[in-house]
């Protein structure tokens, strides 16, 4: 089977399953929401990164990972089942500091923020993706594993893998699952947290396939029932439209950063926290945790 067969059999079965949830969520099968313009809204920005990271990946990320792969530490084998078993741990550690990173700063933030823009939660969420992480660095934590001595194609073919994981990841239509494999992995219910706007769930759950990541550096919270989800952001921006989705964080971030009265204040519109204000008092998600009383 040529890779291109198979990225189009997987894109399909991610498209049946789109529709299937929908069907269910519809006959009321399963719990979850969904609305038709919110759903190709979704799909229309998957279609434009698809686009435009096939151009901007081979312009952009490749280079990095083929010069520091030249210059790599030591030589790991692609056959060894062992250096694939390093290789899923290390990319989704890696996966964490990025994503960690594009909700904790900013700059990172205005490439991510369209996936978090849908106020409904369900498969074509997970279609939602930036057109401009590419161009300010997103693989960047990346470029370590290939200085180390993991291959190019190795690390590309399993940041696939990991994304494919994540898909299922986007939905209501399952509750939880079995305690050990929520102890482990990330799940549905965590990743719900990660997606809604309860200032208890801001900035947590950053895991791609391991939600031990969080667990371990602090950011980890449970979903619960008393608390439910309310997915979209702080200020929704009430748009279908692709390009206001994928561009309209850009827009405010740049008029912020030319209204600044100083050097330091730009500096911390760029790179501080979304929502830092010059009084200490913006929608941080520290101050609108401290503002509902939990800490």
């Amino acid at each position: 089977m040529s890779t291109l067969s198979l990225a189009t059999g997987l894109v399909l079965m991610r498209l049946l399953a789109v529709v299937l949830e929908t069907v269910l969520i519809h006959l009321q099968v399963v719990r979850g929401s969904y609305e038709l313009k919110d759903s190709l809204a979704s799909i229309a920005m998957r279609i434009g990164q698809y686009v435009v990271n096939n151009v901007l990946i081979v312009a952009i990320a490749v280079w990095p990972f083929t010069y520091l792969y030249n210059h790599r530490l030591t030589t790991i084998s692609a056959t060894s089942v062992w250096a694939w078993a390093a290789l899923v741990v290390l990319d989704d550690f890696a996966y964490y500091v990025f994503h960690r990173a594009s909700h904790e700063c900013r700059f990172w933030w205005a490439a991510h923020v369209n996936h978090h823009s849908s106020t409904h939660y369900n498969l074509s969420t997970a279609a939602r993706q930036s057109w401009t992480g590419v161009l300010v660095g997103t693989w960047a934590p990346w470029y370590v594993l290939a200085w180390i001595g993991f291959s190019p194609t190795m690390i590309f073919i399993q940041s696939g893998i990991n994304l494919f994981y994540q898909f299922w990841l986007h939905t209501e239509a399952v509750d939880k699952c079995p305690a050990w494999f929520e102890a482990i992995f990330n799940t549905p219910s965590h990743h719900r947290v990660h997606h809604a706007a309860n200032p208890r769930y801001l900035d947590r759950n950053y895991a791609g396939m391991f939600i031990i990541w969080d667990k371990l550096f602090g950011t980890f919270q449970e979903e619960r029932a008393a608390d439910p989800c309310q997915y979209g952001l702080i200020h929704n921006i009430e748009s279908y439209n692709p390009i206001v989705i994928a561009f309209h964080e850009w827009v405010a971030l740049i008029r912020d950063v030319a209204h600044s009265q100083s050097w330091s204040e730009a500096w911390h519109r760029l790179f501080g926290p979304p929502g830092w204000q010059p009084d200490g008092e913006g929608p941080t998600a520290a101050n609108l945790r401290r503002q509902a009383g939990l800490g």
